[in-house]
């Protein structure tokens, strides 16, 4: 379906946050666990599986927020550590990174697509 060049900047702009929102949580929690500056190499890990999972997601523009996802791409590994995170990180980003967690929050509250297709039917 072609997507009009205003849906296709709001979806970029959409994913782009979404990275940069994970890059910042897998950052803070390994500067508290790991005493890091910067990602150690699992953490990094961590990010580039993240990165791609949501530069693959089949949703595109209706992308929900991964917690919310009818399909579960993660590997369970990696799922419970993207977890483990996000419950270290999410509250620490209301004060580090105020405009985006509430980003976040709002897209969050967005309903997820429907897996049944147009018209969920």
């Amino acid at each position: 379906m072609w997507m009009g060049k205003h849906s296709f900047s709001r979806m970029v702009k959409r994913i782009e946050r979404e990275l940069k929102t994970v890059r910042i949580m897998i950052d803070l929690y390994c500067r508290h666990h790991h005493g890091t500056d910067k990602p150690c190499e699992s953490c990094r890990g961590l990010l580039e599986y993240a990165m791609q999972r949501v530069l693959r997601c089949p949703f595109r523009k209706g992308k929900p927020v991964c917690a919310k996802c009818p399909i579960h791409c993660y590997k369970p590994d990696m799922r419970e550590k993207i977890k483990t995170v996000m419950r270290f990180s999410g509250p620490k980003m209301i004060y580090s990174h105020p405009i985006l967690a509430v980003r976040h929050l709002i897209d969050a509250q967005k309903q997820p697509p429907s897996l049944t297709g147009k018209g969920g039917k």
